[in-house]
C-alpha cells in the first residue's frame, strides 16, 4: 500500500541541522507515527531560495531554522506566515531562549522544536501536530466566513423583502433572468466578477477604472432585460461564491467588503433606469391623449 508523502521545506543555513534532520526523517518511519507517511525534504540555505521553493512547488509543511537575539528570523517568520497563512511552520533552534520561542508562537508559528535534543519520533510528532493544527484553524475560518456570506446574503434578502422600490421586473410579470435566460444570466455573473476584481485593484493599486460608469451601463442592460433587484442580488450571490472559492479568507472578506458596496450602487442605478423608462412612457401618454 503506498504511503502517503509529506513534502517539507526545510529552510537553515547550518549544514549539520541539515544532515540531523535528514537522518531523522529517513527513520520516521519506523515509528508508529510515522508508518503512513513518506516525508520528502527539501533544504534551502536561505529565506530568499525558501519563497522561490513556496512558488515552484506545494509543501505539507515548512521548517524554519531560528537564531537567537536574530529579528531577522522572527520577521522572516512574519514574511512566510503572510505569503502561506494555512501552510503549518514549525520553528528549530540550538537555544531554549523562552522569549525566542513564545515570540515566535506569537508571530505565527505552528509547533517548536529544538534542535539538540532531537529525534525522529518528536520530529514527526511535532509535523503531525503541527498540520492538524492548520487544518483546525482553517476549518474554524472556513466556517467563519460561510456564516459571514450568509449575514450578507441574509441581508441582501432583507433589503430585496423590504424595498421601497416598486418598480420592479414582478410588474411585468416575468421570472428572474437565472430561469428565463441563463446563458445571458451567466454573463452577467462574469462580468459582476470582473468589476469585483477592478474594485479590489482600485483599492489596493490607487487606480482608477470609473466603476461607476460600467455599473451604470450594466444597470441599463439588465433594465432592457426587465431585470428586478432580485436578479441583483442572484448576480451578486453567484459571483460572491464562484469569486470565493479556493482564495485566501482576507480576499474572500474584501471581496464581501467590495461587493457590499457595488451591489447598491448597482441597485441605485437600476431603479434610476426605471424611473427614466416611466417618465418618458408617461410623457408619451400624455403626448397620445393631447393629440386625441
Amino acid at each position: 500500500m503506498p504511503k502517503n508523502i509529506c513534502q517539507v521545506l526545510l529552510i537553515e543555513d547550518d549544514l549539520t541541522t541539515v544532515k540531523l534532520i535528514e537522518e531523522l526523517i529517513l527513520k520516521a518511519p519506523l515509528y508508529s507515527l510515522g508508518k503512513d507517511l513518506s516525508f520528502a525534504l527539501t533544504p534551502v540555505d536561505s529565506m530568499e531560495s525558501g519563497l522561490a521553493a513556496l512558488v515552484k512547488n506545494k509543501f505539507d509543511v515548512l521548517l524554519l531554522g531560528l537564531k537567537e537575539r536574530e529579528q531577522r528570523n522572527l520577521t522572516n517568520l512574519i514574511t512566510l506566515r503572510e505569503i502561506e497563512p494555512h501552510l503549518p511552520i514549525i520553528v528549530h533552534t540550538k537555544d531554549s531562549d523562552e522569549s525566542l520561542i513564545v515570540k515566535a508562537f506569537q508571530m505565527g508559528a505552528d509547533g517548536y522544536i529544538e534542535s539538540d535534543n532531537l529525534d525522529s519520533k518528536l520530529l514527526v510528532y511535532q509535523v503531525r501536530v503541527a498540520i492538524e493544527r492548520q487544518a483546525y484553524i482553517k476549518r474554524l475560518e472556513e466556517q467563519q466566513q460561510q456564516k459571514q456570506q450568509e449575514r450578507e446574503f441574509l441581508e441582501l434578502e432583507h433589503l430585496i423583502n423590504n424595498s421601497s422600490t416598486s418598480i420592479t421586473a414582478r410588474m411585468f410579470g416575468s421570472e428572474t433572468l437565472k430561469e428565463s435566460v441563463p446563458d445571458i444570466f451567466h454573463e452577467f455573473v462574469l462580468y459582476y466578477g470582473d468589476l469585483l476584481d477592478l474594485a479590489l485593484q482600485q483599492r489596493m493599486y490607487k487606480v482608477e477604472y470609473n466603476l461607476s460608469e460600467q455599473l451604470r451601463s450594466m444597470a441599463d442592460k439588465l433594465g432592457f432585460l426587465k431585470a428586478s433587484p432580485r436578479d441583483i442580488v442572484d448576480i451578486h450571490t453567484t459571483s460572491l461564491k464562484e469569486k470565493n472559492q479556493n482564495v485566501k479568507l482576507a480576499k474572500a472578506q474584501a471581496y464581501v467588503v467590495e461587493g457590499r458596496l457595488i451591489v447598491l450602487e448597482l441597485m441605485g442605478y437600476l431603479a434610476s433606469f426605471y424611473r427614466k423608462y416611466y417618465i418618458g412612457l408617461s410623457n408619451i401618454n400624455l403626448a397620445v391623449k393631447l393629440k386625441t
